[in-house]
């Protein structure tokens, strides 16, 4: 199973992005599907996740700004940026996993860059 991430860019601030990532092959059931991003120097940090019921979870920094979605017939999810900041620069990676992590898959990241 891969994970193919597309969507990042050079936007200025206060642009909107929208990023995407399916997942191709394999027969599991990614429960959970969701955005990191690490920014240089830094930890990798959880952005925004989504249950296959919908159930989301927002990192702070984003709540109110950022929108995930998903398509589970496509095993597809989505992240609409909106509002975008300087300290939104990073890589951002997509991530699907099993609910009991057996399976835990990364995408190869796709860079997002706010520029003032």
């Amino acid at each position: 199973v891969q994970l193919q991430a597309s969507g990042g860019g050079l936007v200025q601030t206060g642009g909107s992005l929208r990023l995407s990532c399916t997942a191709s092959g394999g027969v599991f059931r990614l429960n959970v599907m969701g955005w990191y991003r690490q920014a240089p120097g830094n930890q990798r940090e959880m952005v925004a996740t989504i249950t296959d019921g919908g159930r989301t979870n927002y990192a702070d920094s984003v709540k109110g700004r950022f929108t995930i979605s998903r398509e589970n017939a496509k095993k597809t999810v989505y992240l609409q940026m909106n509002s975008l900041k300087s300290e939104d620069t990073a890589v951002y990676y997509c991530n699907a996993r099993t609910n009991s992590a057996l399976v835990n898959l990364w995408g190869q990241g796709t860079q997002v860059t706010v520029s003032s």
